[in-house]
């Protein structure tokens, strides 16, 4: 009996001592697909909440998962930038490659900005007031929900359908913005299956659509359609003049995601007239550890924007 209790007890202490470690968090749904649970986790301000959103989008390589989300690391960055600051947190997990492509992970994203909106008033933060960010295809999604077309579905029966996806201020580390000219024109990536592989991303380009007659998820062999979709998921190619403040921080030694893909599309925010910030860390590369202090402007740029 002794020997079944003891490991018990050292999981409770365990558990206790993570828990004594973490800021307070909420697991919500926010919405549901396939039978399956879209979820975030919602951090409180410390102190004085100033009634403002961040939604933290978690998905490097187009993954995501509930235990990234509520690591020590993840959640320590939130406290320090936002919960110190009387930010409301929002961590949104989405739906990951393999099983999910890039569109998907979008339309989660979108439904991650409604839910927050929809239920802004029982959340305790201002609708009108929501800041996104996120770091490299966490940054890609960040952009592409920034910069879409603010469509509502007014026919759904889901009331979270009705309001806008709408944010107000974009901070994002090395994003991509381009996949059909990576690191330079016509280099266009979307059907380099081995690349993709290479860099364990394909599944976030293995695009499917419905058919009706099978009613199955089909493969989007077609090219023309694929870089249809391959500019659909391409920031670069919405930007317009009414998009939100948009700032990027990217290393000139990024060996992942190269420099251009920044430098084009703040080329089109400027174009555009749409207020942005570029910083180039020199020798950073594809890590948040090499440009912590320059990410500690995110903050200010929220606090300027998000007024």
């Amino acid at each position: 009996m002794r020997n079944f209790f003891l490991p018990v007890l050292l999981i409770i202490l365990t558990l206790d001592l993570y828990a004594q470690n973490n800021p307070a968090f909420q697991e919500i749904i926010y919405g549901r697909k396939d039978g399956i649970a879209l979820t975030m986790l919602e951090l409180k301000p410390n102190g004085k909440a100033n009634g403002k959103a961040i939604i933290r989008v978690i998905a490097g390589n187009w993954l995501s998962s509930h235990e990234w989300a509520s690591s020590q690391d993840v959640l320590e960055i939130s406290k320090t930038l936002y919960t110190d600051r009387g930010y409301t947190v929002f961590e949104v997990i989405v739906g990951s490659q393999p099983r999910y492509a890039i569109p998907d992970e979008i339309n989660d994203v979108k439904r991650a900005v409604r839910y927050i909106r929809y239920n802004s008033k029982q959340l305790g933060v201002d609708p009108s007031h929501i800041g996104i960010e996120g770091s490299s295809a966490g940054g890609n999604l960040s952009l592409a929900v920034a910069t879409a077309d603010d469509k509502i579905d007014t026919a759904s029966k889901d009331p979270v359908d009705h309001v806008s996806s709408r944010v107000q201020a974009v901070a994002v580390l090395y994003p991509p913005t381009d996949f059909l000219n990576w690191g330079g024109t016509g280099n266009n990536v979307i059907s380099a299956k081995s690349l993709q592989l290479q860099f364990h991303v394909y599944g976030a380009f293995d695009f499917r659509k419905f058919t009706d007659s099978t009613t199955t998820y089909d493969f989007v062999s077609d090219n023309a359609a694929r870089d249809k979709i391959g500019k659909e998921i391409s920031p670069i190619y919405s930007v317009s003049s009414d998009d939100p403040p948009v700032f990027i921080i990217h290393g000139d030694a990024d060996p992942t995601v190269p420099l251009q893909q920044s430098q084009t599309i703040i080329a089109k925010f400027k174009e555009a007239g749409v207020p942005n910030n570029f910083i180039i860390k020199k020798g950073a590369k594809h890590n948040f550890s090499d440009m912590e202090p320059e990410v500690k402007q995110f903050t200010d740029w929220f606090d300027k924007y998000l007024k």
